[in-house]
C-alpha cells in the first residue's frame, strides 16, 4: 500500500488525516428492509456496509472520521460505539473471536456524529462538515460504493493530492449507456499514467451529452476551498446541492484531478448488486468461500439444468 502521509513542512501540501461519512440517506430503494434500519447498516456477509467504509479510510491513515448522519440513524452510531453488557457476556464466555469483532467498530479511528437535518444533497452534507474539517485537506467516501480492501485506490489519491495539491476525484470508465447515471468528467492526460486532469464535471449528463465515459466514483480527496464554494453553489439536479456542480468550479481553476481506477468496486444501492455484492465477498472469504463456493456451484447448475418439479426457477429481473 502506498504510504499517505508525510511529515509536513512549511509551504508544503498538508497531510490528510480526516474522512467524512455521508450517511444521511433515506434508502429508499430498499424498503421495507430500511423502514426502521439505517441503510448503510444492511450486511454485507456479517459486517454492515458502512463498516467496510471505515475500514478503508482507516487502511489508508485516515484516523479522525466523521459521519454525517440523518433522523433514526442511531443504529449507526451505537455499532462505531462500545457495548458493554454484550463485550462483558462475551468476555465471561471466552469467546474472543466474536469479542473482538465486537470491539474493532469502535477502534477504527476517532468517530464523530453530525446531523445533516434537512436532507438537501451531497454537497450540503459535505458542507455540514466545515466546522469539524476546518482549513485541512479531507477524504470524502460514499458509502453505496463499497471498494475491495485488497485495492489501494484511496492511499493512491491521497499520494496524488500530496504531489498536486488542489481536489482528487476517483473515476471509473463506464458503458455509455450507464454514464448518464453518474457524474461524468471531462479529462485531459497529465503524462502520469492513470492520473488526468478534471477540465469540467457534470452530474448525471442526458444520453448522448456526456463529455466522456469517466463517472466519478464515491472517493474524493477535497480541498477546503470546496467549503467557499458550496456556501454559494444553488440547488442543481433534483433540487439538491451537488458536490459536482462545486468542483466543476474548481476543475475550471485547473485544480482537480481524476485517478483512474480499473479495479473491484461494489455497489450496495441497487438490489441486485447488493446480492452480487454479497455473494462475491463470501466467495473471498477463507472461512466461508471455500463451503459457500461449492454450494454456488451446484445451485448455478441446477438452474442451468432447469428447475425440478415442486421447484420455482430462479430468473433475473
Amino acid at each position: 500500500m502506498i504510504a499517505p502521509h508525510s511529515t509536513a513542512t512549511p509551504g508544503s501540501p498538508r497531510a490528510v488525516r480526516k474522512a467524512v461519512v455521508p450517511a444521511a440517506g433515506l434508502g429508499t430503494r430498499f424498503l421495507p428492509a430500511t423502514k426502521a434500519t439505517p441503510k448503510e447498516m444492511l450486511p454485507v456477509v456479517d459486517k454492515p456496509a458502512i463498516q467496510y467504509v471505515v475500514e478503508e479510510a482507516a487502511a489508508a491513515g485516515l484516523d479522525d472520521i466523521l459521519m454525517v448522519t440523518g433522523r433514526h440513524k442511531r443504529a449507526i452510531e451505537d455499532h462505531f460505539d462500545s457495548a458493554f453488557e454484550l463485550e462483558q457476556a462475551l468476555a465471561a464466555k471466552g469467546d474472543t473471536m466474536r469479542l473482538d469483532a465486537v470491539r474493532d467498530p469502535a477502534r477504527l479511528a476517532d468517530i464523530h456524529h453530525i446531523r445533516q437535518g434537512d436532507p438537501l444533497g451531497l454537497g450540503h452534507a459535505v458542507l455540514c462538515a466545515r466546522h469539524h474539517v476546518g482549513d485541512q485537506p479531507f477524504a470524502v467516501l460514499l458509502g453505496d460504493d463499497l471498494i475491495d480492501p485488497r485495492e489501494t485506490l484511496l492511499s493512491r489519491m491521497l499520494e496524488v493530492r500530496e504531489r498536486r495539491e488542489g481536489s482528487v476525484v476517483a473515476l471509473m470508465e463506464v458503458d455509455p449507456e450507464q454514464i448518464h447515471l453518474y457524474g461524468c468528467a471531462a479529462v485531459e492526460p497529465t503524462g502520469e499514467d492513470g492520473v488526468v486532469r478534471v477540465t469540467a464535471l457534470v452530474e448525471k449528463p442526458a444520453p448522448g451529452a456526456a463529455p466522456s465515459r469517466y463517472a466519478v466514483i464515491g472517493r474524493y480527496v477535497l480541498d477546503p476551498a470546496v467549503f467557499d464554494v458550496l456556501e454559494h453553489t444553488p440547488p442543481g439536479r433534483g433540487g439538491e446541492i451537488q458536490l459536482t456542480d462545486a468542483l466543476q468550479d474548481l476543475a475550471a481553476g485547473g485544480t482537480v484531478h481524476g485517478v483512474v481506477f480499473d479495479g473491484l468496486r461494489y455497489d450496495t444501492g441497487d438490489k441486485a448488486d447488493y446480492l452480487r455484492t454479497v455473494v462475491r465477498l463470501a466467495c473471498d472469504r477463507p472461512d466461508l468461500g471455500p463451503e459457500f463456493s461449492r454450494w454456488l456451484k451446484e445451485f448455478v447448475a441446477g438452474l442451468a439444468g432447469g428447475a425440478s418439479d415442486g421447484e420455482e426457477e430462479c430468473t433475473a429481473a
